[in-house]
């Protein structure tokens, strides 16, 4: 079944021209948001409990905005299984990459804390494109494990490499020749409130997951935030802004808190864009 719903319909569809991808998001768009109510209840309820000075009309306009954006974002997605390179190159710029360069030379490892903004799957992983360093991230791997071959291989192309989770002390210790740039999410609800970080986010009580951090400073990693800005339908830019070189000098926290505050930013900025169907706030701090 999973070989058929891909080599029957996903395929088809990612050969597809972009701009003719985007008339089939619009039409996806009248039906899961118009129709179904896709995860209406909890998209509302980010944004109402995000956004408390906001009015139900301005709430509601958002929530438009952003079910256009994650369709968009659904279909560039499928399109990345077939997407020339050249085209992917195009639709994702890198602004700074030299700010790597340094590092590189001096063989450090660093992190990336790239959050699901605007279409992170488009502009990150073309990232290795534009640097020296060999560029990996760390994921759960599906249970289809069909599907999860076929996204490797396509998030691949452009040279970025996914990684068990479950591999990450045995991925750190390893000993290599080049030195690696390591992404990280950490804007989903983490899998325990006990060993979050907790702090203000977007006017509430959040829990934060800690990974980024944790392994900045037990292996003296640089870490820098990838900021990913929308230029135009289905075109993005990424920059990064470096938080630490020298996570050990850090208070406690201050990775996560810094990293947190720049996507707060982007968000308060353009909330169209983060990802509002999932539930953020679901952990609870315990007293």
């Amino acid at each position: 079944m999973s070989q058929l719903l891909y080599y029957l319909i996903l395929l088809p569809l990612s050969k597809l021209p972009t701009s003719v991808l985007h008339t089939v998001s619009t039409g996806i768009y009248y039906l899961l948001y118009r129709v179904i109510g896709y995860r209406t209840k909890v998209v509302y309820g980010n944004l109402e409990r995000s956004f408390p000075e906001k009015s139900d009309k301005e709430i509601k306009a958002i929530a438009d905005d952003f079910y256009r954006h994650f369709c968009d974002l659904i279909m560039e997605s499928i399109r990345l299984f077939s997407m020339p390179l050249e085209e992917w190159r195009a639709r994702s710029l890198a602004t700074n990459p030299e700010i790597l360069d340094p590092y590189f030379e001096q063989g450090r490892t660093l992190i990336v804390f790239e959050p699901h903004y605007g279409n992170w799957e488009v502009a990150g992983t073309c990232y290795p494109q534009y640097t020296r360093y060999d560029t990996v991230a760390f994921y759960a791997p599906l249970y289809n494990k069909f599907f999860d071959k076929i996204m490797c291989e396509s998030r691949g192309r452009a040279g970025f490499q996914l990684v068990d989770k479950k591999e990450i002390k045995t991925f750190f210790n390893a000993k290599r020749e080049r030195p690696v740039a390591i992404y990280f999410g950490g804007d989903q609800s983490p899998t325990s409130s006990k060993k979050s970080f907790w702090m203000d986010f977007l006017n509430q009580d959040t829990a934060m997951t800690f990974g980024t951090e944790k392994y900045a400073v037990e292996y003296d990693c640089p870490v820098f935030y990838a900021q990913v800005d929308r230029l135009k339908r289905g075109y993005y830019s990424i920059t990064l802004k470096l938080v630490t070189d020298k996570p050990r000098e850090e208070e406690h926290g201050y990775i996560t808190r810094k990293n947190m505050q720049l996507l707060e930013k982007q968000i308060q900025e353009e909330p169209r864009y983060w990802l509002w169907t999932h539930r953020r706030w679901k952990r609870k701090r315990k007293e």
